[in-house]
């Protein structure tokens, strides 16, 4: 069974929704604390053994590029300064992993960076996940689907339980029937359904271990709605062939930071935790909450 070492991180979105902060800086940029959301997302990849990381870019993504890689203006500087500890952290960055950079080019819709990313793809499967969002788990969330990918050797989907009802109108809920422990084979996946029409809580959402079979599904698909390609679609298609998988991520938290609100919550969840601000912070909250009428 090949091993999965890549990894697809789509980043050439506008981010609208962060307006103007985003009109000259990419909103994986926005940073969580001291480093960005795409850190995060990076990271995770990473201590799930992934060592190639694809970032299909658009315009004004440059800055995603600098930050992997070397300053070296910025690490004499620190070395002068003796400031060793922040100079490993900048070096450490870059070491990461392998990255490896397209711009994305075709139609709208979040099959198109797939698409465009597979001239730096082996034949093997990899990952693909999106930018501004992820999952905080321990063991990390695409490490347990790279699990279930090497006992059962189908594709899968990150998933998460949608308590609150109301908001599963807002996911792709799966139908799915149970395999073992928290693994679903996934029967159909209803995009938005009404709460009361859904077919679980299930959310299959954020992270995909995909076969190089979808790269031929995407590129004889039809644009759907809105005239986008979507990766829903051709994973649609996928499940006429062979089973696809669902997780439900123990142990984890999702952070949709492409959101503002929960943005905002994200920064606030990590400050709190943090083991140098995370005392003063919760202290702060407490009182501003306090105070406020």
């Amino acid at each position: 069974m090949s091993k999965i070492t890549q990894a697809i991180i789509p980043a050439a979105g506008m981010g609208t929704r962060f307006l103007p902060a985003t009109k000259s800086m990419p909103k994986e940029m926005l940073p969580i604390i001291d480093r960005p959301i795409i850190h995060y997302v990076v990271e995770e990849c990473v201590k799930s053994g992934i060592t190639e990381i694809i970032l299909v870019t658009g315009a004004n993504k440059r800055s995603i590029e600098d930050y992997f890689d070397n300053n070296y203006e910025l690490e004499e500087h620190l070395k002068k300064a003796g400031k060793e500890k922040e100079l490993k952290e900048i070096q450490d960055i870059a070491k990461m992993a392998d990255f490896v950079y397209i711009r994305q080019k075709g139609p709208y819709g979040n099959g198109t960076p797939v698409l465009c990313a597979e001239p730096a793809l082996n034949d093997e499967p990899f990952i693909v996940t999106w930018g501004d969002e992820f999952i905080y788990s321990n063991p990390p969330r695409i490490k347990q689907m790279i699990d279930v990918y090497e006992k059962y050797g189908k594709p899968v989907i990150s998933a998460v339980k949608i308590e609150d009802k109301k908001l599963l109108s807002k996911y792709g809920i799966a139908d799915v029937e149970p395999v073992s422990d928290n693994v679903y084979k996934i029967k159909s996946i209803v995009e938005k359904p009404e709460p009361d029409k859904a077919p679980s809580n299930l959310a299959t959402h954020g992270a995909y271990l995909l076969p190089p079979r979808i790269i031929e599904i995407l590129k004889k698909q039809k644009t759907g709605k809105g005239g986008e390609l979507w990766l829903t679609d051709a994973i649609k298609t996928l499940m006429q062939e062979e089973e696809v998988y669902a997780v439900e991520i123990k142990n984890g938290k999702y952070y949709d930071t492409g959101n503002k609100l929960e943005y905002l919550k994200t920064c606030i969840d990590f400050g709190m935790k943090h083991p140098e601000m995370g005392k003063e912070l919760c202290e702060y909250m407490k009182k501003a909450c306090e105070n406020i009428k």
